[in-house]
């Protein structure tokens, strides 16, 4: 599994689990699913990604976009 699709993976499991728990427990998640938004659209401007970094640093594959 590339870097890219590790971080695909994580942000679209942030975004369900913090649906989730707006759901479930308090509307103010949505903050959370908001940054996690916001995160996601910097980075396809930017190309910097926090999580990409440190999978690198891990050893994972990396692919086209990270």
């Amino acid at each position: 599994m590339s870097i890219d699709r590790v971080v695909m993976a994580f942000a679209g499991s942030f975004i369900l689990i913090s649906l989730a728990l707006a759901h479930w427990h308090s509307p103010n998640w949505l903050w959370f699913t908001a940054f996690v938004g916001a995160n996601l659209l910097q980075a396809s401007f930017s190309g910097f990604c926090p999580l990409a970094i440190i999978l690198k640093k891990l050893g994972v594959k990396p692919g086209s976009a990270f």
